[in-house]
């Protein structure tokens, strides 16, 4: 068999039965089949997950061993770590694409260090290079790797909600767990357009500004609400909130904006009140804790700020591996990366109901990573057309001898 031809045999490490399933479906599906999950100890390349509980001891024991078999890690954060290659996350498709294609390279030179330089997939000065080049420079580098060892943080590790998998509901928990609207049938078409909502008279909404401003101010700031205070990191991308996840969803469906809007404010944090002992397992990722919010939100519903009749676009695929994932939230993604489409198009296309489709946009928008289109140029040319399996199965093509006769 041509080597060169055959895929990556990879094999994934810091991953849980979630995030670990969710991987190997990534790797055969948008990443075009170009690597393959196999066991540890039959793989070409290993690939870790950073973020989990113990991403780091995991590398520091990979990287002592000086094995020659390139290594990919996978980050929210970037790390700069001699002798692998870094991926940062949410992952992106050509990002991926890129490191699965120079660990390909060094395969062929597994005794060459990865350059510093070289070794962060997606950082702007690196983004042209090919394979070759990678190779190329490999070839020049004559000194021996320099392992870099962790210190382990005992803290970050005790950050359970931050690094807890994804939960993946499937549609006969959906409705218990998301709630719905009384009075509205967000699935019939002819109530589409009772079927928005207000993104501004929810948690949600309050959530959005105060992220903006503390990105835009790079500060430590507290959300007060008249509920429990939402403490927001910019720095390390995370939210601390004393609150459990029932209260929180409950919350998070209600509109408050009639009467717990005056209340709301944000102020700056000194520096002893930022700094300050919390609860370890309050702290979350900001990007999963507002889809979250957004989807409680949502209740099946879509934002006011979509045109229900209008495409909406998908800039990249979600992370999967750390935030709620909706009924058929990993198809909605394969069909919207291939181009815009309205949501209910989205809903007959996958023969779904549209309330998945609602509530997906909802937390995407809610993230920057899904738009409604407003370019000519994005619709210009129309998103191709799903075709339907050659391998039709048998009843399938029974039915359809049977329509023919009766027509």
């Amino acid at each position: 068999m041509d080597k060169t031809k055959r895929p990556l045999k990879v094999a994934l490490h810091g991953m849980d039965g979630r995030s670990y399933k969710m991987m190997s479906m990534y790797l055969q599906g948008p990443c075009k089949g170009l690597a393959v999950v196999v066991d540890q100890g039959n793989e070409d390349i290993d690939i870790f997950d950073l973020d989990g509980v113990n991403g780091e001891a995991l590398i520091t024991a990979h990287l002592e061993k000086q094995t020659q078999k390139p290594a990919i890690v996978l980050s929210l954060h970037e790390r700069m770590i001699e002798n692998v290659l870094m991926v940062k996350k949410p992952v992106k498709i050509d990002d991926m694409l890129a490191a699965l294609s120079k660990a390909k390279a060094l395969l062929d030179k597994p005794a060459t260090p990865i350059k510093r330089q070289d070794a962060v997939v997606g950082d702007k000065g690196n983004d042209n290079l090919d394979t070759q080049a990678v190779a190329k420079k490999a070839d020049q580098v004559d000194e021996k790797p320099v392992l870099k060892k962790f210190v382990l943080n005992t803290d970050e590790q005790k950050k359970t909600s931050k690094h807890q998998a994804a939960m993946q509901l499937d549609e006969k928990g959906f409705g218990a767990f998301i709630g719905n609207v009384p009075g509205i049938d967000v699935n019939d078409p002819k109530q589409f357009a009772r079927a928005s909502y207000n993104t501004k008279e929810y948690f949600q909404g309050y959530v959005e500004s105060a992220y903006k401003i503390c990105h835009s101010k790079g500060q430590v700031r507290q959300l007060n609400s008249g509920w429990n205070p939402l403490i927001i990191f910019p720095h390390s991308q995370e939210i601390w909130l004393d609150v459990d996840e029932n209260q929180l969803r409950s919350f998070s469906g209600l509109s408050i904006n009639a009467t717990l809007g005056s209340k709301m404010s944000i102020t700056p944090l000194s520096q002893d009140s930022s700094t300050a002992d919390r609860k370890l397992e309050r702290f979350q990722s900001m990007d999963a804790f507002l889809w979250k919010i957004a989807c409680w939100a949502s209740k099946g519903r879509y934002p006011a700020s979509i045109d229900i009749s209008q495409p909406v676009y998908l800039k990249h695929w979600p992370n999967f591996t750390r935030i709620l994932v909706t009924p058929h939230a990993l198809r909605i993604s394969a069909l919207l990366i291939q181009g815009p489409r309205t949501l209910a198009n989205v809903a007959e296309v996958l023969n779904i109901k549209p309330q998945y489709v609602f509530v997906f946009i909802s937390a995407a928008c809610a993230l920057g990573l899904a738009g409604q289109v407003k370019r000519e140029a994005d619709v210009l040319v129309q998103s191709p057309e799903i075709k339907p399996n050659k391998n039709q199965g048998l009843l399938g093509r029974i039915l359809s001898t049977l329509r023919g006769k009766k027509a």
